[in-house]
């Protein structure tokens, strides 16, 4: 019985998702940022307690066949600016101010790399450059840096980098304590953009201490219970790769990708041609898109308006979630972009939150149970909540506390609702998927701001983003750029990706004969691009005369196995019984206070494929809740996916 386990580190929580032949489990933990081994171990443990009935380490690691992981240590080094102190080294003419075109840019260069800039002219004799590389290694040494980044522009930039890693390495051998990391762009990529590879350069040295610490650390704690697979690292990409061959900047917003994939499995398997994917955690809101069965894409993708030489997904992040501060300023409520985190959390977790957040406000509207939420992990703490949106909302707004939780959310759903409206030209013709803890909850409210009338709540809602992961496979890229040697130029660079993922294939523990290999040129024509299949030996004929930056993509993958859904047909059958009610506080009091109404309760744990019941009502999961509102039906599909359906007036 194949057992697949996918990890999802985020902020807060730590989330992991086991396919355990046909049955799926779920668990969360805090995440420890301290000390990430702490929680990837944490959650591995109370999944096995959920599969065995108690915590089993050894049981676990010596059934799984694949771990999927996937973490934001790199996010939040680089939002934290917590890293090595790096230096970069330049062709002589070239400028740190080159590097530098927009203000996020020129902050992150200062708190990065600063001062720690140096050239060197690569058209010099040898023993000239072998003099020059002393000199600028050690003056950005003696300025406080511990890494470095060669980045030389120009034709020869390939040729030219390789001169002086043979120069380096002859003066700075790696078998000497005095070695000097260094990693040289080309190594990353050959990409012609100056500014776009050296900031690819950058990034991927910051981030490659910890990640490598703490991946290794992780890995190791599998290779003590003796696991059978390696741990496989989940990229921006959508791919998944052993650790010693991933590349750190590869892991920036893994997470978010995740949500991507799950989202991408559900819209081919559903046959939904347009979905708009939001997944609300405690700090932010990713909103995305999925067209046509594949994930938008930016060919040039961007780190926090940081440019970088790989495409990455196209997810937006909003300082908006559960745990977001609301404050008044200048008469109006404004959301986020700060949190309260995790630690105090909101005031309803009684630790020491003082601020309103939209999780205080569905508190005290009604939604949550002071005693069910988190599992009943976590009771809450109604006083608290109430003082908090009374002293932050209610006083400065000169309102009533009905009025000011109304206000809240209208602020909440309307930001949100903004943003994904910005993804499509016609929303009112997509699919809302909602996930992540607070996903559902808002999720028909925003449906009905942007004119959706279909919304699927995920099954694994509350852990997708390690749902999807899952649907992963092993894959390796590779990407260059033809120049002007044309087809024959064509020829020896397929050749020479070819053999690279023979050799990275290998070390994944396969043959390149056991994976699809994919070929495509891509292209810029009058400012646009395009990527064509590459079929046959030559160039496509779509590939016009007068193209620019002309690439080769080259993708071998190793599919692994994957979550099976079900067929997607589910008709309607028995309507779903509540096992309880929840009084939640609704518009329609007297003078416009909230008035009481009790709403049906459905456990989701409890429905069958084929239930069905029409809102209001609440449908609750261990991690998640999700509204039903009045007009809305919501229908138990053969996955146990919430599909909710605005209803016409005359039905």
């Amino acid at each position: 019985m194949a057992m697949l386990i996918s990890i999802d580190n985020g902020g807060t929580l730590t989330d992991a998702c086991v396919i355990y032949g046909a049955k799926v489990f779920h668990a969360k933990s805090l995440t420890t940022p301290h000390d990430l081994t702490k929680c990837f171990v944490e959650v591995l443990r109370e999944v096995s307690k959920r599969i065995y009935g108690e915590p089993k380490l050894h049981a676990l690691f010596d059934e799984v066949d694949y771990i999927r992981y996937s973490t934001t240590q790199g996010t939040n080094a680089v939002v934290q600016r917590k890293g090595p102190r790096l230096g970069v080294i330049l062709r002589k003419g070239q400028s740190a101010e080159s590097l530098v075109r927009n203000e996020h840019e020129k902050e992150l260069f200062a708190a990065l790399i600063g001062d720690r800039v140096a050239t060197l002219d690569p058209a010099a004799s040898d023993a000239e450059l072998e003099s020059q590389v002393i000199g600028v290694v050690n003056e950005l040494m003696s300025r406080g840096a511990n890494r470095l980044i060669v980045s030389l522009g120009g034709s020869s930039l390939v040729d030219d980098e390789m001169r002086v890693k043979r120069l380096t390495l002859l003066r700075y051998p790696r078998h000497l304590l005095g070695a000097v990391p260094i990693l040289y762009s080309h190594q990353l990529s050959d990409d012609g953009d100056d500014a776009r590879r050296t900031w690819s350069g950058v990034l991927n040295a910051f981030l490659h201490p910890a990640m490598e610490r703490f991946l290794y650390s992780a890995e190791n704690v599998m290779r003590e219970h003796r696991a059978r697979n390696p741990l496989l690292i989940f990229c921006n990409d959508g791919t998944s790769s052993r650790v010693a061959k991933t590349v750190a900047l590869k892991t920036w917003g893994s997470g978010p990708r995740g949500g991507m994939e799950g989202a991408k499995a559900l819209a081919q398997h559903y046959a939904r041609k347009t979905v708009l994917t939001m997944d609300i955690g405690g700090t932010t809101t990713d909103v995305g898109l999925v067209s046509r069965g594949e994930v938008a894409e930016r060919r040039w993708g961007a780190l926090e308006d940081v440019q970088v030489s790989f495409p990455l997904c196209e997810v937006d992040s909003l300082g908006v979630g559960g745990g977001s501060i609301f404050r008044v300023r200048d008469g109006a409520i404004q959301v986020g972009p700060d949190s309260v985190g995790g630690a105090p959390g909101p005031a309803c977790f009684g630790y020491g939150g003082r601020e309103a957040t939209i999780t205080d406000a569905y508190l005290l509207l009604g939604l949550f149970d002071p005693d069910s939420y988190f599992g009943g992990s976590l009771k809450l703490d109604t006083e608290r909540a109430r003082t908090a949106v009374t002293e932050n909302v209610a006083k400065p707004l000169g309102v009533d506390l009905d009025t000011a939780l109304v206000r809240m959310q209208q602020a909440y759903v309307a930001k949100i609702a903004e943003a994904m409206a910005a993804l499509t030209a016609k929303p009112g013709e997509a699919t809302l998927l909602a996930f992540g803890g607070a996903g559902p909850m808002t999720a028909c409210a925003i449906a009905e701001a942007l004119g959706i009338g279909e919304v699927i709540v995920p099954r694994m809602a509350a852990v997708f983003s390690a749902f999807g992961i899952g649907f992963s496979d092993i894959a390796h890229s590779y990407d260059g750029a033809l120049g002007k040697a044309g087809a024959a130029g064509l020829e020896q660079l397929v050749e020479r990706f070819t053999n690279a993922a023979r050799r990275d294939m290998y070390a994944e523990g396969f043959d390149l004969s056991e994976c699809t290999v994919e070929k495509s040129i891509s292209f810029d024509r009058n400012g646009e691009h395009a990527t064509r299949r590459l079929n046959g030996g030559g160039l496509p004929a779509e590939v016009p005369a007068n193209a620019s930056d002309v690439r080769l993509q080259l993708r071998a993958t190793k599919p692994i196995p994957h979550f099976t859904l079900r067929p997607a047909d589910t008709a309607a059958g028995a309507q779903a019984k509540a096992s309880r009610s929840r009084t939640l506080r609704v518009a329609g009091g007297k003078g416009g206070a909230l008035a009481e109404a009790a709403l049906p309760l459905y456990k989701h744990e409890e429905l069958s494929a084929g239930n069905w019941a029409a809102g209001p009502a609440i449908v609750e999961e261990e991690y998640f809740t999700c509204l039903v509102p009045e007009g809305w039906r919501f229908l138990v599909n053969e996955n146990h996916d919430l599909v909710l359906n605005k209803q016409s007036k005359k039905g």
